[in-house]
C-alpha cells in the first residue's frame, strides 16, 4: 500500500468527522420549542372547543357524538380524548370557558355599581349591571358567544343535568347579585328573592338563545336578535317582577 493510502485510511473521513461531537457539548435540540409546542397544543384546544360548543349548541348534549366534534375541528378522535377525556368532560370545558367570563365581568360591574351607589342603588342600576355583560358579548363576541348563550338556554332548561351545572357555574356570581339585592328590598325574604331570580333567569336565557320565537309570535313586530332592546326591557320588567314578589312568602295574618 503506498503512503497516499496509508494517509487515506489514517485520516478521518470528513463526514465521520463532521458527525463527530466535542467533549460536554450539548446536543441539538429537535422539532419545535417548548414555547411553540405549547402554542400549538393551545390552539388545537380551542379548535376543539369551538367545534364542540357549535355542535352541543344546535344538537344538545346526547345529540352530539366525540367523532363529530373531531370531524368538525379537523382532528383526529384520539386527540379529542387526550386533550378532554370523555364527552361530558368535554362538555364541561366548553362549559367553563365562557362562564369564567360571564361571571367575573357581571360580579365585578355589580360590585362597582354598589360601591359607586352607595345608599341610592337601585334595583334597575343593580340589575341593568348584572345583565350587560351577557348581552354586550352576545352582541359584540362573535360566532362563539352566540353559540354559547343558546348553550346556556339548553342546559338552563335541562332535567337530567342542567340544575347541576348551572349551578356549579353560575351560583357564585347569583348569589352576589341576590345578596346585593336584599338591601334594596328589605322587606323580601330569601324565598321572594330567589322565586324571583328564578324567573328572570328563565327570561334571559331564553332572550339570549335567540330562537326566533319572538319574530313569529309577533309577526316580526318584535326581533329576538334585537338584544339591545331586549335588555332594556328585561332590566324593567324583572325589577317590577321583584318588587311584585317581595313579601309574597310572609305568613298571612
Amino acid at each position: 500500500m503506498s503512503k497516499t493510502d496509508d494517509a487515506a485510511v489514517s485520516s478521518p473521513r470528513p463526514v465521520a468527522a463532521a458527525r463527530r461531537k466535542p467533549a460536554g457539548a450539548t446536543p441539538a435540540r429537535r422539532g419545535r420549542p417548548p414555547k411553540a409546542k405549547a402554542e400549538a397544543a393551545g390552539e388545537t384546544r380551542d379548535l376543539i372547543l369551538d367545534a364542540a360548543e357549535d355542535l352541543f349548541s344546535k344538537h344538545g348534549f346526547y345529540g352530539v357524538t366525540i367523532r363529530e366534534v373531531a370531524r368538525e375541528a379537523g382532528v383526529d378522535t384520539a386527540l379529542v380524548h387526550y386533550y378532554f377525556g370523555a364527552k361530558r368532560d368535554l362538555f364541561d370545558a366548553v362549559f367553563l370557558r365562557r362562564a369564567e367570563v360571564w361571571n367575573t365581568d357581571r360580579v365585578a360591574a355589580i360590585d362597582r355599581y354598589a360601591e359607586g351607589a352607595g345608599e341610592a342603588m337601585t334595583l334597575e342600576g343593580l340589575l341593568e349591571a348584572f345583565l350587560r355583560p351577557p348581552f354586550e358579548w352576545s352582541l359584540k363576541g362573535g360566532p362563539g358567544w352566540k353559540h354559547y348563550a343558546a348553550l346556556v338556554a339548553q342546559t338552563n332548561a335541562n332535567p337530567s343535568f342542567g340544575g347541576e351545572t348551572m349551578a356549579r357555574y353560575f351560583d357564585p356570581a347569583i348569589h352576589r347579585l341576590i345578596e346585593l339585592i336584599a338591601r334594596v328590598l328589605p322587606d323580601a325574604s330569601e324565598v321572594d328573592l330567589y322565586w324571583g331570580y328564578h324567573n328572570l333567569s328563565g327570561a334571559l336565557t331564553l332572550t339570549l338563545g335567540e330562537t326566533g320565537r319572538l319574530d313569529r309570535l309577533s309577526n316580526g313586530r318584535a326581533r329576538s336578535g334585537d338584544l339591545e332592546t331586549a335588555g332594556d326591557y328585561m332590566v324593567r320588567f324583572a325589577a317590577a317582577g321583584f318588587r311584585a314578589v317581595a313579601g309574597m312568602s310572609a305568613p298571612k295574618p
